[in-house]
């Protein structure tokens, strides 16, 4: 196939769906174009005719394609070579016309000659041949002698006039002689008609529209193709023109003698003679003689070299050029009108010609055309879900849109983690990794949104006691209790890996990074575990009270306790690095960025510190009542009081940027990202607020909202989870406000069962529950919302 040229005029959907680039599909869709056009003029037409076909296709199999001159289905034939048809109206017209033509000098009949010129010449292969020289001129035309009748010559002349456009049998012997040919030729009359509408559709490319006997006239000017309009109009000594029923029409009129012109007629397949030639009077040998000087004028300007061209480019009709200038000088309302009206005055060959014309300009495939940078720039600005169904469009569309940098800005855009939804290096085994890591996430959203929930995992411990704070990191949990005791558990198993032991008081704060735990006690000490072995790695001393809070950063712990200070820890040395005084009241909050310390207390004050100078920059005053919550994102700080309501604050200034009311109660639980606040409340709802405007965004309440307070609260960019004292936990669309559906409902909730905390990855989720009246057993639910790679397939 490599060397071999393709003629797209002649090959089969086979030999070009084996191209390069070209499938099946657009291999069916340039045969069918090719039979709607009747042939490529040359191999650009691919890409300007056939829809879905780019030129960087025809570019890349230039050198296996070659488009040679379309030419039209041979014609069966009858007897003596020349296409019969057995049929009523033909057996009819044989009776009429017995003679036969009388053959020429040359072999060939006028009638053949003329009908053979006439098609090669419509065809542009030669022009038509000279006609034989005989005694005279009405002989040499319908090969008549002198002692045919008028009956005769006109019938003999009717068919002659009629054979260049009529696809019905040949002479009158032909269909009389043999019955031994009647047979074969009613066989294969249908597959005769499928080859006479195609070539009727080329005769009627250059002759034009067929005139019925039943159509008046519009003018006196008959025409054939063969003529020029510098044809005199003295040619039969008669200025006189008239209509030719039954021919085709012309773009070129040439005048007629009077009873040659008004009487010649086209045969209607008529089943008598009677039919035939009823109402019209009979030719006569003048008409014979007058049709003979026409067809030698013919001749001669043929031999002149005066031919007339099919118009073209290179030979438009005369004052087309004009009329277009024109056509220009319009308005856009002048030329909407013009072509109304145009299209109006077209046959229906024409409009189907605009038609195929203008179509394909609607269906061109931009894409295919575009150098890929510039197409893959274009379908970057597509939301995921309709690449995906762009995708389903061509096999070249599918190539582009499973581009893998093209998916990886799209997870980009989405914010989705190589990490956070693989382990190490599993998307680098995906043929398109990005797509994969997408479609993956997504599948894992529509587990959280909707697919059917699995059985969770009970990690159960701590016995009956209330776990006071939750971490979850990697696959490890690690759950405190006023048991005295943390417990580090396996995600994936649901097992029991360790029992940190060595606290003399109830874990009341908690925090986690790898495989480092750092707990605070009310036995007034915090101390550094190793997960993987459990061992205390240190205890560290300082705080005259319980440890309420702390937070993490790096390797550096800030812990809030009841002694009113916070102190600043070395988890890696054990050593206190700085303490911040300057609360009356016990620290209840406390954020660090690494850079500032922020803290929230029970004498309704929010401090901001420097930790260096163990100085304090500002202190923000406006609660009315204990600071219980902070969420610190290194601009802004946000604090949630008793006293209802939320307040956000400039951390360079300490000015006090907005007020946001709503609650009804305390506000226990605060989430902050991207300066989207999620707020949970003990008045059992939960809101949403732009924390840059003050704007709640969302209210998540309606007939499904909590019963009780709600305890703890995770978000992210999709969802929103919240737990609460009557026993459930919530998943709600973050955008919407809208309720998804219950995650976790205890059978004992409302009756004393409480989901305490909650803390959530991509995939799982965790929930530390139980009761503080023995109805429901302290425990932990873990819930898989994972997908399985056998079912991502990319």
């Amino acid at each position: 196939m490599a060397n071999k040229k393709i003629d797209i005029n002649r090959c089969t959907v086979e030999d070009l769906e084996q191209l390069p680039g070209i499938g099946r599909f657009k291999a069916e869709a340039i045969v069918k174009q090719r039979k709607a056009i009747r042939g490529f003029s040359c191999v650009n037409d691919l890409y300007n005719k056939v829809p879905g076909v780019g030129a960087s296709i025809v570019e890349q199999n230039w050198t296996l394609l070659v488009c040679e001159k379309a030419t039209p289905r041979s014609r069966r034939t009858g007897r003596g070579g020349r296409r019969t048809r057995h049929d009523s109206s033909t057996a009819s017209l044989s009776e009429v016309v017995t003679p036969s033509p009388k053959p020429s000098s040359s072999g060939v009949t006028p009638r053949t000659g003329f009908r053979q010129g006439l098609r090669q010449r419509s065809r542009g292969n030669i022009a038509p041949p000279d006609l034989p020289a005989t005694s005279s001129a009405a002989d040499s035309v319908a090969g008549l002698t002198p002692r045919h009748d008028d009956t005769s010559r006109s019938a003999v002349l009717d068919s002659l006039s009629d054979s260049h456009m009529s696809e019905d049998g040949g002479s009158g012997e032909d269909e009389e002689g043999g019955s031994d040919d009647e047979d074969a030729v009613e066989d294969d009359d249908d597959d005769d008609d499928d080859d006479e509408d195609d070539e009727e559709e080329e005769e009627e490319a250059w002759f034009g529209d067929t005139i019925s006997d039943d159509e008046t006239p519009q003018n006196n000017t008959p025409s054939f193709p063969f003529l020029s309009s510098s044809l005199p109009l003295s040619i039969m000594g008669s200025s006189s023109t008239t209509s030719t029923p039954g021919l085709y029409r012309s773009r070129i009129p040439i005048p007629i003698s009077g009873s040659f012109g008004k009487h010649i007629m086209k045969r209607k397949c008529s089943s008598s003679r009677d039919e035939l030639v009823q109402g019209k009077r009979m030719r006569t040998t003048d008409d014979v003689s007058a049709f003979s000087v026409l067809m030698k004028t013919v001749r001669h300007q043929y031999k002149s070299g005066h031919r007339p061209r099919i118009p073209s480019k290179e030979h438009p009709p005369a004052k087309l050029s004009e009329w277009l200038q024109i056509f220009q000088t319009w308005s856009n309302a002048e030329r909407m009108m013009a072509l109304d009206e145009l299209i109006t005055i077209c046959e229906p060959t024409q409009v189907r010609h605009m038609m195929q014309v203008i179509e394909p300009q609607f269906q061109r495939d931009f894409i295919s055309l575009l150098p890929k940078e510039l197409a893959l720039y274009v379908l970057s600005f597509l939301e995921p879900k309709a690449l995906l169904k762009a995708a389903q469009t061509c096999q070249y569309w599918r190539l582009l849109a499973e581009d893998n940098l093209l998916w990886r800005e799209k997870c980009r855009d989405e914010g989705i983690d190589e990490n956070l939804v693989y382990g190490p290096n599993r998307i680098r085994r995906k043929r398109c990794p990005w797509k994969a890591l997408y479609m993956r996430q997504h599948q894992i959203e529509l587990n959280w949104r909707c697919v059917e929930l699995r059985q969770p995992k009970l990690l159960k411990g701590h016995d009956d006691h209330v776990i006071t704070c939750l971490e979850f990191c990697g696959n490890k949990v690690v759950s405190g209790s006023d048991d005295n005791t943390l417990k580090v558990w396996s995600a994936l198993t649901g097992k029991c890996l360790r029992t940190l032991v060595g606290h003399t008081g109830g874990v009341w704060s908690s925090q986690m990074s790898g495989n480092i735990v750092i707990s605070g006690s009310t036995d007034r000490t915090l101390k550094v575990w190793n997960a993987d072995t459990g061992n205390c790695i240190h205890t560290l001393y300082g705080h005259t009270s319980t440890v309420r809070c702390m937070h993490l950063h790096d390797n550096v712990v800030v812990s809030g306790s009841r002694d009113a200070t916070l102190r600043m820890w070395d988890i890696d040395t054990g050593q206190c690095l700085h303490v911040l005084m300057g609360h009356v009241a016990a620290v209840r909050c406390v954020q660090y960025d690494g850079r500032r310390v922020v803290s929230g207390a029970y004498d309704y004050m929010v401090k901001v510190w420097d930790p260096e100078t163990e100085t304090c920059l500002h202190t923000l005053q406006g609660h009315t009542n204990r600071v219980y919550s902070l969420q610190f994102d290194g601009i802004h700080i946000v604090s949630g009081s008793l006293d209802t309501s939320i307040r956000v604050w400039d951390v360079e200034t300490g000015n006090c940027l907005h007020t946001l009311i709503g609650h009804q109660s305390l506000t226990s639980g605060l989430e902050l990202k991207d300066n989207i606040l999620v707020s949970g409340n003990a008045d059992s709802t939960v809101k949403v607020w732009d924390i840059t405007t003050g704007q709640c965004l969302q209210t998540l309440q309606g007939p499904n909202k909590h019963q009780s307070a709600v305890t703890c609260l995770q978000f992210n960019k999709r969802f929103v989870i919240t737990s609460s004292d009557d026993g459930t936990v919530k998943i709600w669309d973050l955008k919407t406000g809208e309720f998804l559906r219950n995650l976790v409902a205890l059978e004992s909730g409302g009756s004393g069962g409480v989901v305490w905390r909650v803390r959530c990855s991509n995939t799982k989720l965790v929930c530390a529950v139980g009761s503080r009246n023995g109805t429901e057993e302290t425990k932990l639910l873990v819930l898989d919302f994972d997908v399985d790679d056998k079912k991502i397939s990319v």
